[in-house]
Formats: C-alpha cells, sequence, structure tokens
C-alpha cells in the first residue's frame, strides 16, 4: 500500500460500493470522503465508528452523488445527527427538493435514500481534510458535476470515478446527448498536469503509477470514441452487472422484468439498438455476462460471480 498521512484511511470496497475515506483529527474534525451503495449503509456506519474509535463525525464529503457514493450519506446523517454534509454544486437543487429521476436513481433503477446536504465544493477553492486542505477540482467526464480532490504537498489525488487504475467510470452524460468524451479528455490532461503521487480512485486499489494509468484510460477512451456502441453497450452490461450485485442471485424472469421497467435501457436500446427487439437486446446481454464469468446461469436462475 503507498504512504499515505496516518490520519487517513483508505476503505477498499466491493464493486457495489465506492471506496471510503475517512480521516479523522486536524482543525476540522473527522471526515469521510463518499459513502458506498445503500444495501452496505450498516456496514458503512460499523467501518467508519470503529476507524474513529469514539470521535464523532464532522463531516461528508461526496466526489459526486452516483448511488455507489452517497447511498451510506443517510444512515451516516441518522446515526451522527450533527454531521454537514458537502457536495458539488450542480446537483444541489435536485438534493434540496430530492428529485431522484435527475439525480439519476430512477432512470439507472438505483436505490438511494434521501439526504440532506449542507455546505458545496466549489471547484478553485478548497476543503479541509485531516490535516491539510486539498483543492477541489472539476471533473466532468463520468458524471458532470463530479470532483477531484488534490492535496498538493503529498500530491495525493482522490479521484473518484475520473480514473482508476485499469480505467474509468461508463461516461453517462455522453449517453445522454452530450460531449462528454471531449470533457472526459479533459479531465484526464488535469489529472496528468497534476501529476499526483498517489492515487485514491472510487474503485480499486490506491496506487502511484499514474503515467500507466493514464494511459490505459486514454487508450479506452480512444476506443470508446471510435465505436460508441461499444461504450453503449458496455453501459447496459454494466446497470445488469451492478443489479446482480446488489441481488447477487435472481430468476431470470425477475431481472428481465427489472430491465424492461428501467427507463436507462429503453433510451439506450432506442439510441443504439433499435434494430433488435427489446427482449433479443435483453438476452444478448445476459448471454455477455455468462459468456465473459460476470454472472452464471443455471437453470432459471442468474448467478453474481
Amino acid at each position: 500500500m503507498p504512504l499515505l498521512p496516518p490520519e487517513m484511511t483508505v476503505m477498499e470496497r466491493g464493486w457495489l460500493s465506492a471506496n471510503t475515506i475517512v480521516f479523522t483529527g486536524g482543525p476540522c474534525g473527522p471526515v469521510v470522503v463518499d459513502t458506498g451503495y445503500c444495501t452496505h449503509a450498516e456496514q458503512t456506519v460499523a467501518l467508519v465508528a470503529h476507524t474513529l474509535q469514539g470521535q464523532a463525525l464532522e463531516r461528508i464529503v461526496n466526489t459526486h452523488l452516483h448511488s455507489d457514493h452517497c447511498g451510506g450519506n443517510a444512515a451516516l446523517q441518522q446515526h451522527w445527527p450533527q454531521v454537514q454534509t458537502a457536495i458539488a454544486p450542480g446537483l444541489a437543487a435536485a438534493v434540496a427538493h430530492w428529485d431522484a429521476h435527475a439525480l439519476s436513481y430512477t432512470p439507472t433503477g438505483q436505490e438511494c435514500p434521501p439526504f440532506r446536504y449542507d455546505a458545496l465544493l466549489q471547484p478553485g477553492h478548497e476543503v479541509w481534510l485531516g490535516e491539510r486542505p486539498w483543492q477541489i477540482h472539476a471533473a466532468p467526464g463520468h458524471d458532470t458535476h463530479a470532483v477531484l480532490l488534490f492535496e498538493p504537498q503529498q500530491r495525493i489525488l482522490i479521484s473518484g470515478d475520473a480514473l482508476w487504475e485499469n480505467g474509468f467510470g461508463v461516461v453517462f452524460p455522453e449517453l445522454d446527448g452530450e460531449a462528454a468524451f471531449a470533457d472526459v479528455a479533459a479531465t484526464l490532461d488535469l489529472i496528468a498536469d497534476l501529476a499526483p503521487h498517489t492515487v485514491v480512485p472510487g474503485h480499486g486499489p490506491v496506487f502511484q503509477d499514474t503515467p500507466r494509468a493514464l494511459d490505459t484510460a486514454r487508450r479506452r477512451l480512444d476506443t470508446w470514441v471510435r465505436d460508441p456502441l461499444k461504450h453503449a453497450r458496455y453501459a447496459a452490461k454494466v446497470l445488469l452487472k451492478y443489479k446482480l450485485l446488489e441481488w447477487q442471485q435472481t430468476p431470470v424472469s425477475v431481472l428481465q422484468h427489472w430491465f424492461a421497467h428501467t427507463p436507462y435501457f429503453a433510451q439506450l436500446h432506442a439510441a443504439y439498438f433499435a434494430e433488435l427487439p427489446l427482449p433479443a437486446w435483453y438476452h444478448s446481454l445476459v448471454d455477455d455476462l455468462v459468456r465473459s464469468g460476470a454472472a452464471r446461469r443455471q437453470e432459471q436462475h442468474l448467478y453474481n460471480v
């Protein structure tokens, strides 16, 4: 594990939940960055409480508001009622009025218990985490409203889903009709300019070979720019796999019913795959998951692998 400040604990979590980072001490008190998916909320509270060793959690910070990064917010707010929550400004109104459609939860068929926010993470400003101030940088691409957090003295980057060791997240705004592949490229260029020594990604292990990770990410981006259908199909399979991660096992008919009633799939189908009937497209996606080893089919059930 690369060296991190002693007050910084990175909890690498399974793919249903984003990694959770806990800062203890410092002038502003304990902070948690990203809180996992709601089905892991009880575990999130227990992990944070264990790390704080009796301290009260003072702040929650979210790199972006996808359900796997903020699904534990409500549980942490309930456990520590005084906690203050900071989010990027782009979706503040949607959180304040709890618009689950604008927040992506309804369209993608995911869950996120309502939570409140108390402060905004304004790009160009700083947020205090642990013993040092961290820069806030806008990081559009995977999510239009995402931010990066960068500590320039030790050159540590909390990258969310803008950069993993082996890629980055689905470019959801591109699928909504925005020219977001260019935003991904700009965010990768920003990370290259910051030249972090250590990267704490939203998923997967902490890593230090930033140039290699950026090269991998740029190659993935180039592939998707050349073949947008490949990106769209990947996104559909990611959403199916995510639900399978949540359920672990399900009758094929139940998953198909969820698929048919989840608006994002109809949107992707109409935009990219309309030549195939929707049920045939669904079965082709499931076949891909099974073929790749991401799922196992036994009789009329699917199992997460």
